[in-house]
């Protein structure tokens, strides 16, 4: 049987290499299959942390599918085709286990698929290897309790599921670190932006979406200081005109995210500012409004822009 790899979404975030990296670990364990964790991209910070805590090393980042040779591949943490790797409708897609709406998603083939409306790719892995009862490796337990936590802030996101708290609890014993503690160290460490050029920063955890016809990048970063943030605004905003003139993006929206108090700011550039208004229900002014309460983009901003352009 050939390699299959397995690989989270471009610009990975912690949930997209700790499931991944897991689930290949489990593919392995329980069903025999020869599977290699990759990722498409470099970790960011937060990542970086968590791989070094645990002494796990960085996954191998490939380019194009292509390039490796492989026929089938398994997706977490993802499905949309214009987030994965490059040359992805040419192999067979094996499986996927994800937590994300499904869109823009056709197989020639039948698959395995696990989809969860719960907080993580991470939780969703880990449930499984409790059915398929596989021991988890510290090493694995930090990985997976670190992508929920990721991906919900600390279990205080609306992404958070109720299954969730007892699995971090686990994960967290399993794990050996103590979930508060571990879990704002975590996080902390992805607010250090200072080092970021602009380029880098509107692309540290960004999406793009087929939304009424129009293609959308939704990025988001975590901030404590989110007025140090729109300090930037002028390079952030060229970066983001680049970016759009090189990829085609009808808009672009930034979403940065005050991570202590749970709300943020929405700066947007494109053809469609009334639609980005209509779906927040806010008025732009200097192409930002603040968002209260939002910290979730696949719950509080993705659904609603998803709508606005729709009509």
């Amino acid at each position: 049987m050939s390699k299959i790899l397995v690989f989270g979404h471009q610009n990975p975030d912690t949930d997209a290499i700790a499931s991944s990296y897991a689930y290949a670990y489990l593919a392995r364990q329980a069903h025999g299959l020869d599977t290699e964790a990759v990722i498409l991209g470099q970790p960011n910070e937060e990542t970086r942390f968590v791989l070094d805590y645990f002494g796990v090393e960085t996954p191998r980042e490939i380019q194009s599918l292509a390039q490796e040779g492989v026929e089938r591949v398994i997706l977490t943490d993802h499905n949309e085709f214009q987030q994965s790797a490059e040359g992805i409708r040419d192999v067979e897609v094996f499986g996927v286990v994800d937590h994300h709406r499904v869109a823009n998603f056709e197989t020639a083939n039948p698959l395995f698929m696990r989809l969860e409306p719960v907080g993580s790719a991470s939780s969703i892995v880990y449930r499984m290897f409790k059915e398929n009862q596989v021991q988890v490796p510290k090493e694995l337990a930090g990985l997976m309790l670190s992508g929920l936590i990721s991906d919900t802030l600390l279990l205080k996101s609306p992404t958070t599921h109720v299954t969730d708290v007892p699995l971090a609890a686990e994960l967290a014993e399993l794990a050996g670190v103590d979930l508060e503690a571990y879990g704002l160290e975590m996080l902390k460490a992805g607010t250090n932006l200072s080092s970021k050029t602009a380029a880098e920063l509107i692309d540290i955890d960004a999406k793009s979406f087929e939304l009424g016809g129009n293609t959308v990048r939704v990025a988001q970063v975590n901030t404590v200081d989110i007025a140090e943030i729109l300090e930037r605004q002028a390079e952030i905003e060229e970066a983001m005109q680049a970016a759009m003139a090189e990829a085609g993006y009808s808009d672009f929206v930034l979403m940065i995210t005050d991570i202590v108090n749970s709300n943020s700011e929405i700066l947007t550039l494109g053809t469609n500012p009334d639609k980005v208004e209509a779906a927040f229900g806010f008025t732009l002014e200097n192409h930002h409004a603040f968002l209260p309460g939002a910290v979730s983009r696949k719950k509080q901003v993705v659904p609603q822009l998803t709508a606005a352009f729709a009509n």
